[in-house]
């Protein structure tokens, strides 16, 4: 006999979980902790029993498969009721195993929707017939309902194959990597089916149904220890954490970024529909930054940074006895300048407008020697260490940086002041960009450098330190740099500098190459540097050439100091801020005692020498007299005393008076020149027959330079007055031109090989390598001697047009008679008949005779006169209406 019926108590919970299509967990509400949870089973149904996994710790364990329509009916419990707060009552307990059986409703009292019966409805669960009790109206429409649903064919009623409502499930992942790659980025639905602590949760991927454990990028929640007694500990707010990730996350619909890979565990980012998970928690306090899996993130690492430093500020949880660590105060926290010097791969000489700073890039580490241990032992015992070229890619990360910065200006943000350590000093570390572009996080992005790690507490780093951590990860996934597999590049380099005998075998080598590429690696004082020369592989140290400089301080290898000569200082920053690590042009004449190589330096086509004297920081010296700049160093040097610029503050010139007698004989000494060009003002523009040669080899090279190396578009900025490789329209070759003028996207470019001008798009220019711009330009700028151009307009371009007809494109013979401007006047030849052209074009009355002083060209100027009154007789030209320059003609706008 059954014990008398007693109303089930209605209670009211939160759904928490669904285990299946007739099973719930319920919990509580929070009240100081994480609630208490009960399981319910739904009261006289069975629903289908859902897929199992295979127990990794139970050897021969395999996995269960879903009976049909199991998922269906899981998740349509989880949709009507996952998160919410029902009513429910249980019917009975069993003994022994404490099962609680009941009834849920929806709403807060037993008036609500009945769970049961609309699973039943749905045709989701099977109705167990056997306990259901006649007398009791609720238990017998249950198998109404279910009757219902069959005669309706819902659900597992409905005819067809069973097996299309069991899913196929991909339990583990076996190439993580792989998968991540193809789903890079990528949103992805997903349902969270266990949350294992407040930052790791393991999910279903739908549609595809991968099963997958899920890290949190970025972030680390409070988790078990193990107690020295081998027991789970939990650190604290570990279930607090736990709690507040599993009821926002625990089987609600989500959207997974899977970012990385962590042993067989996924990498990723949560996004429920209030949003990222990862934010929520470091905000609250229950998580903290992790610099190991931050570099993956991708939904912005700043934000999770700054949520952090929220909590922080709060001292929430984790962070209730949280002290910011002191740092030191930091005046002029930004700045700008040209950056003057790499030092190695991670710091940087900075000009500023009122000093020069040495500064370090924050939070990244240049490259480390491999093994230290192997390299001392290799190295000789007299070699002295090179870490720029020993250490593997510390040659490239300098390189790199050089060649992006030197005399570029850049932004610079102090981050951290690095106080002395260990011997070491005072570093300002700082982030510098130029263009945009964050040095450090190109530095690392090349595998050229590697981002330093910090302890948790630590808040003196980068202020883009999740940039290099994520651009770290990128060149390690590439292989590139200091990360690749390859073995490390090599620099064999012979150092020359001071060793004679070395030095006496370069020396030919150097001599022969004429002009060699080199790089300005260290200077000593403004005339003394030392470079590296790349095609040679050698480090040299370099005199300059035709100057006497003054010497800045010095302390010799024996201890010995001196103090600097005046303006030694002066002449030492110049020379570091035109020529420190640029890429420039040496020319070795000689060597001295020492092993010191002797030569000329060229700097962006400036002779160094030249620019020294002109500043007056330099002196001429006697050994400049055999050399083809002693004129030109002349000339500075005079300028600069006549300014009395540095050295020369206090010079007196003496004053010498010399008296020259002018010549009485004209000098006559014809040379051979090609006429190429006639321009509008009557003069012309020729080149020396005996450069012919060398002139066409010159436009060969160029030519041949051009098509091996084409210019790339856009690559080249005209300037005017630079010097450029021009295409001619004509014929559509190179040729070496001046830039005159710049109109929108027009240039008026000048040949300076053939003295004329054209107009062209600026797209049809180029730079103009190097090694082409040493030789001087071919065409000189002439003009006939003794005669004049006429002021009419049309008499000037008849004569024009006559000269033209008469020289151009033809090989003639040149005298110098005297200098004038804006070129030199001479007497032009024909080589087979002698005929003066200036008599010829006179004869014919184009030209005007010139009355000149000089008693060395009176016969020639006689002879000239000769020939322009023949001219007037026969009325040529000019003379076709008399003599227009006398007095009664100006009233036909002719003036003499």
């Amino acid at each position: 006999m059954s014990a008398p019926q007693t109303t089930p108590v209605v209670q009211r919970a939160v759904v928490k979980q669904i285990l299946s299509g007739d099973t719930v967990v319920l919990r509580g509400q929070p009240k100081g902790g994480p609630p208490p949870e009960r399981t319910v089973c739904l009261s006289n149904i069975t629903a289908p029993k859902l897929a199992r996994r295979p127990n990794p710790n139970v050897e021969n364990s395999s996995e269960t498969k879903d009976e049909p329509w199991a998922w269906e009916a899981r998740e349509y419990l989880r949709k009507k009721i996952i998160g919410k707060e029902v009513a429910f009552t249980v019917e009975y307990k069993v003994p022994g195993t404490g099962r609680e059986y009941g009834v849920i409703y929806l709403g807060k009292d037993s008036t609500g929707e009945n769970v049961t019966e609309s699973l039943i409805s749905e045709g989701l669960v099977d109705v167990r017939k056997t306990g259901l009790k006649s007398d009791d109206p609720a238990q017998q429409r249950l198998a109404q309902l279910e009757d219902a649903a069959k005669t309706a064919g819902k659900g597992k009623h409905a005819e067809g194959e069973a097996s299309k409502h069991v899913r196929d499930i991909t339990w583990s992942i076996e190439n993580p990597r792989n998968f991540v790659d193809s789903h890079h980025n990528k949103r992805i639905d997903a349902v969270i089916e266990h949350v294992r602590d407040g930052c790791t949760v393991r999910a279903f991927l739908l549609p595809t149904f991968e099963y997958v454990t899920i890290m949190l990028s970025g972030i680390k929640c409070p988790m078990n220890k193990q107690s020295p007694d081998g027991k789970q500990v939990p650190e604290p707010f570990m279930e607090e954490a736990k709690y507040f990730t599993e009821s926002r996350l625990l089987q609600k619909d989500v959207q997974i970024i899977l970012e990385g890979v962590s042993n067989q565990n996924l990498l990723g980012t949560v996004l429920h529909p209030n949003g990222n998970i990862t934010e929520f928690l470091l905000k609250e306090g229950f998580a903290r930054c992790v610099d190991w899996s931050m570099g993956v993130v991708t939904q912005g690492a700043d934000k999770l940074r700054a949520a952090q430093k929220l909590a922080r500020e709060k001292k929430l949880r984790i962070w209730k006895d949280y002290k910011p660590s002191e740092s030191a105060v930091i005046k002029d926290k930004t700045f700008s300048g040209k950056v003057v010097e790499i030092v190695n791969g991670d710091a940087m000489v900075i000009k500023t407008e009122t000093s020069y700073k040495k500064i370090f890039l924050a939070s990244i580490r240049p490259p480390r020697p491999v093994d230290s241990t192997e390299s001392t032992e290799k190295q000789a015992p007299n070699k002295r260490s090179r870490p720029l070229y020993d250490i593997p890619y510390m040659f490239e990360a300098r390189e790199f940086m050089r060649k992006k910065l030197i005399g570029k200006k850049v932004s610079v943000e102090i981050d951290y002041i690095q106080p002395p350590n260990q011997g070491f000093a005072e570093k300002t570390c700082c982030t510098v960009t130029t263009s945009g572009i964050n040095v450090a996080e190109a530095l690392v992005s090349k595998g050229l450098a590697t981002v330093i790690r910090y302890r948790q507490d630590d808040d003196q780093r980068s202020s883009h330190y999740d940039e290099l951590l994520a651009a770290e990860s990128r060149a390690i996934k590439k292989g590139v740099g200091v990360h690749s597999k390859k073995e490390p590049p090599i620099h064999r380099v012979a150092d020359v500098s001071g060793d004679v005998n070395k030095a006496k075998q370069f020396l030919p080598f150097l001599q022969r190459a004429g002009k060699s590429e080199a790089i300005v690696e260290f200077i000593a004082s403004g005339s003394r540097l030392r470079l590296y020369l790349p095609k040679e592989t050698c480090l040299i140290t370099l005199l300059i050439s035709g100057i006497d400089c003054p010497k800045g301080a010095r302390t010799l290898p024996s201890g010995q100091s001196f103090p600097a000569d005046p303006f030694g200082e002066e002449a030492l920053l110049f020379v570091k801020e035109i020529c420190m690590q640029r890429e420039v042009e040496v020319e070795v004449e000689g060597m001295d005692k020492g092993g010191n190589f002797i030569g000329w330096l060229f700097v962006d086509g400036v002779n160094l020498s030249v620019a020294l004297v002109e500043s007056g920081l330099a002196s001429v010296h006697f050994t400049a007299e055999n050399s083809p700049f002693y004129k030109q160093l002349l000339q500075k040097e005079a300028e600069a005393k006549e300014s009395k610029l540095k050295l020369w503050a206090n010079f007196v010139e003496q004053k010498e008076v010399k008296v020259e007698d002018e010549p009485v004989e004209r000098k006559i000494n014809f040379t051979k020149v090609v006429v190429t060009e006639v321009t509008d003002e009557l003069t012309f523009y020729a080149q020396t027959a005996e450069n012919g040669a060398a002139l066409e080899k010159l436009m060969d090279d160029l030519r041949q330079e051009m098509e091996s190396n084409p210019p790339l578009p856009g690559a080249y900025t005209p300037k005017k007055g630079d010097m450029c490789a021009s295409r001619f329209s004509q014929d559509n070759q190179w040729y070496r031109a001046k830039i005159e003028k710049l109109e929108g996207g027009k240039a008026t470019v000048f040949f300076i090989d053939y003295g004329n001008r054209e107009q062209t798009n600026t797209s049809g220019l180029a730079a103009l390598p190097t090694n082409f711009r040493i030789v001087s330009p071919q065409a000189t700028q002439y003009a006939l001697a003794c005669v004049s151009v006429p002021t009419d307009e049309d008499a000037k371009q008849d004569a024009v047009d006559a000269l033209f007809q008469d020289i151009v494109n033809k090989p003639m013979l040149l005298n110098m008679e005297y200098k004038s401007s804006p070129a030199d006047c001479v007497t032009l030849k024909h080589p087979d008949s002698e005929e003066d052209v200036a008599s010829a074009l006179v004869a014919e009355g184009f030209l005007i005779v010139e009355s000149r002083r000089e008693k060395r060209l009176a016969k020639m100027v006689a002879q000239l006169q000769k020939a322009q009154e023949e001219a007037k007789r026969s009325r040529k030209n000019l003379w076709r209406y008399g003599d227009f320059r006398e007095d009664e003609a100006r009233e036909f706008g002719y003036s003499r």
